[in-house]
């Protein structure tokens, strides 16, 4: 009964990948569990009783409101045409340069990611949108699906993110629970808007060596990404003036929207109301806030969000069922007792979770494995925002890692039939080794991510 905790794990493991639902899973296996385990006189059912208390509690924070709100942002804005305007004028802006049209993927990817948040819609959008053209032009169908991949995963790290706001009222949870495991009877706060403004450094850095690696490979490859216009004397102050019509109205809706929150005018909630209603104004200046496209807007938001908050609630009785057999105790006992200290510890949890992100969502990882190890690593001393950074970006990494990383399966829905699965493999494992290397240099170099959170604290 001891390893009772890693059996209900494995169990919950093996009926996702039979592909039952993951809300039903969680909450069923561990109502299955806790059934053997009353019978067998080694599990109390009081643990059960705190599920009322876990949901109410659900139900009443405030910070979890700023989901479907951030929701409802990024589909409107993916149905606002904003993207194909942004990649257009981009690829006009650097057509002339090898490589130009690449730089736009990534720069478009990026102001997305800032904008939606949401991974699945900008793979898919710039996929449709960018992959036509660049096949079109000549460009190496590995390169294009990879940078297309890396692109669209940028929103999981760069803010406002939808990992960051789940992942922040996760942890704020664990950080308090730490500090009162260590005896801090006033334990510190762990905002959202602490991890937006950590984020914001290695977000950047990521944007910046994925255009380092393609400005290297149009270098020694020129073949694999040509000029869209090569010696062109074209006047290039009506491409600069289109730019700027294209680029300001997201960009002034996101320095509102981040803005607000790190400046503290507003709550992550109330920033993503300002958002939310930003985009129905952009929505409308291009005439695409249409009944039809609010109907469409509200279903997609109401179902994403149904899915989250089931999941929540899902995870809350796996990790009531989860603690009942003495999983918490047996996960800190495993993690201190390991050689190195907290190195290993976050070196075997960053390895677990990389390799659980192949077969699960960020939403089941963070619900389901970061309050069961959060807890035990910030009572080493860690800091949070560093941690929270780091399982971003490495569900980030895992998002593009094939052969089960889902933004693969994004692409692939929507590319050609002529582009091979195994292209598109071939494509992301530069990338992957990118992340890689900035999970090192963020690992060595915590104030990366830790460094203006304190400058504006």
């Amino acid at each position: 009964m001891e390893w009772m905790p890693f059996y209900l794990f494995g169990a919950v493991f093996l009926f996702l990948l039979a592909g039952y639902p993951v809300a039903f899973t969680l909450a069923g296996t561990a109502l299955l569990f806790a059934g053997f385990g009353q019978m067998n006189g080694h599990f109390d059912s009081a643990f059960l009783e705190a599920l009322p208390n876990r949901m109410y509690g659900i139900m009443t924070n405030q910070i979890l409101i700023a989901v479907p709100l951030f929701v409802f942002m990024g589909v409107m804005l993916e149905r606002s045409k904003i993207a194909e305007d942004l990649l257009e004028t981009m690829a006009r802006l650097f057509g002339r340069l090898r490589g130009g049209l690449g730089f736009s993927v990534i720069l478009v990817g990026m102001l997305l990611a800032a904008s939606t948040g949401i991974v699945g819609a900008t793979v898919v959008t710039m996929g449709l949108l960018s992959l036509p053209t660049m096949l079109k032009r000549g460009y190496d169908p590995c390169i294009s699906t990879g940078m297309i991949c890396a692109s669209g995963t940028l929103g999981q790290i760069i803010p406002p993110s939808i990992v960051l706001v789940l992942l922040g009222d996760v942890l704020s949870s664990s950080y308090q629970q730490a500090q009162l495991d260590m005896g801090i009877f006033s334990p510190e706060a762990l905002s959202v808007g602490d991890l937006f403004v950590g984020a914001l450094i290695p977000g950047l850095m990521l944007v910046a060596l994925y255009i380092i690696y393609l400005a290297f490979i149009a270098f020694i490859k020129p073949g694999a990404m040509p000029a869209l216009q090569q010696n062109s004397d074209d006047d290039i102050t009506p491409v600069l003036q289109a730019v700027v019509q294209s680029l300001l109205p997201p960009l002034f809706l996101i320095i509102a929207v981040l803005g607000s929150i790190i400046g503290g005018l507003a709550t992550p909630t109330e920033g993503a109301a300002i958002g939310a209603v930003g985009a129905m104004l952009l929505a409308a200046s291009k005439k695409q806030l249409t009944l039809e496209n609010l109907r469409a807007v509200m279903r997609s938001t109401t179902r994403i969000t149904s899915m989250v908050f089931m999941i929540f609630i899902g995870a809350s009785l796996f990790s009531l069922v989860f603690r009942g057999y003495g999983g918490e105790e047996l996960v800190q006992e495993l993690l201190n007792d390991l050689p190195g200290g907290k190195f290993t510890a976050v070196f075997i949890v960053m390895l677990v979770m990389f390799l659980l992100g192949f077969v699960l969502d960020f939403i089941e990882i963070t619900f389901v494995v970061v309050p069961i190890v959060a807890p035990v690593l910030l009572a080493m001393g860690i800091d949070p925002i560093w941690l929270g950074i780091m399982i971003a970006i490495n569900l980030q990494t895992s998002f593009l890692t094939p052969p089960f990383g889902f933004a693969l399966f994004y692409l692939r829905g929507v590319t050609p039939v002529e582009i091979k699965t195994t292209q598109i493999y071939k494509g992301v494992m530069p990338f992957i080794v990118i992340q890689l290397l900035a999970l090192g240099l963020l690992a060595y170099w915590p104030g990366i991510a830790t460094w203006l959170p304190g400058e504006l604290n």
